[in-house]
């Protein structure tokens, strides 16, 4: 006979068969949605900003070498600042912009009492004209910068 009852043991074998089925399934889909939860929760913890600034004309050269000082030693000696990548726009080089991410608030807190960062600050002071601080949440989070 080639019926399958929940009392034979063929329909007790599948009936559990498919629990333990739907059991598995269950856990992955938490799984999935804890790990996919850590993720977003870590990347909402980091802290994106744009620093725009307006530089002497006469100071260009000497603050784009203290720049580029200060964005090597902090990209290299400080784990929670991730990207300090700066630009100058084409028509107007004395405009500058600057995309900080760091880990966290607390590692920019950390960023802004460096050696470095002081430093960067004092040979600075008299070159920038203007400094705009913009908090910036990212579009596309997941996406690494190569």
């Amino acid at each position: 006979m080639n019926s399958y009852t929940p009392s034979s043991p063929r329909g007790r074998f599948f009936s559990g068969l498919l629990h333990r089925s739907c059991l598995l399934l269950i856990v992955a889909v938490i799984l999935l949605l804890f790990s996919s939860g850590t993720a977003m929760a870590q990347e909402k913890t980091k802290m994106v900003r744009l620093a725009k600034l307006v530089i002497d004309p006469a100071q260009l050269d000497s603050y784009k070498a203290a720049l580029k000082e200060e964005i090597e030693t902090s990209v290299h000696v400080e784990p929670g600042v991730l990207t300090l990548y700066a630009v100058a726009e084409k028509n107007n080089p004395t405009h500058i912009t600057i995309l900080e991410i760091y880990a966290d608030a607390e590692a920019y807190k950390a960023h802004v009492q460096t050696p470095h960062f002081l430093k960067y600050k004092e040979l600075t002071k008299e070159m920038v004209k203007s400094l705009e601080l913009v908090e910036a949440d990212p579009l596309v989070p997941g996406i690494k910068i190569k």
